[in-house]
């Protein structure tokens, strides 16, 4: 059985658990397949309303996106238990003579970047999120409003979720360049999409009063 498959009641049983997956890495891809969603909802209640006529082009875009992020988002979930289990399995291996520590050094490093690359696919995705609830947010019913909110703030939750995911990583691996590389693209996406994610929220808190 997959992850996503799960009752919510199990995959949070199964994650409060001593089990290597699924992690922080697989929880932040739901937690932006929700948030996703939630922006995808405020597309829903605007179809098909006289009111929003105007807009209605644009949001039948947006949830198209919308469906496709959500898609994304929970292959994603699968995608990170996949490639943690490799990486589990190597910080137990042995390194009691050169030859071993030589023979865990080298599947580290191979494991470590596999383990980063899932999770920074899932902040590329948040970032895609936010764009998308940004606009349901500026054209969609007000009605649905706070939905937008909420779904921005899950977002921006899911970015900073999966960049931890990638940190404690790219910490360990030995070729620096390239765990510089990783870092500073996420720590870019970090600075420019919690941002981006709060003027959303606040715009909608404000609306709301």
């Amino acid at each position: 059985m997959s992850f996503t498959t799960y009752s919510c009641e199990d995959f949070v049983e199964v994650l409060s658990t001593k089990a290597p997956v699924p992690g922080g890495g697989g929880a932040s891809a739901l937690v932006g397949a929700i948030g996703t969603a939630l922006g995808n909802m405020v597309g829903s209640l605007t179809v098909g309303k006289k009111k929003y006529s105007d807009v209605e082009a644009d949001i039948i875009t947006l949830k198209e996106k919308a469906d496709a992020l959500q898609k994304e988002f929970l292959h994603l979930v699968e995608e990170d238990a996949r490639v943690f289990e490799p990486l589990s399995k190597a910080y137990g291996m042995p390194k009691d003579t050169e030859e071993q520590k030589a023979e865990k050094a080298r599947v580290m490093e191979i494991v470590l970047k596999d383990a980063c690359l899932v999770p920074m696919e899932i902040m590329r995705k948040c970032c895609d999120a936010i764009d998308v609830i940004e606009e349901f947010a500026q054209k969609g019913s007000v009605i649905a409003l706070s939905d937008a909110g909420v779904g921005a703030a899950f977002c921006k939750a899911a970015l900073l979720g999966a960049s931890l995911n990638v940190f404690i990583n790219t910490k360990s691996m030995a070729n620096r360049e390239y765990a510089e590389e990783l870092n500073a693209e996420a720590n870019e996406m970090i600075r420019v999409y919690s941002e981006k994610a709060d003027k959303v929220f606040n715009s909608v808190n404000e609306r709301l009063k």
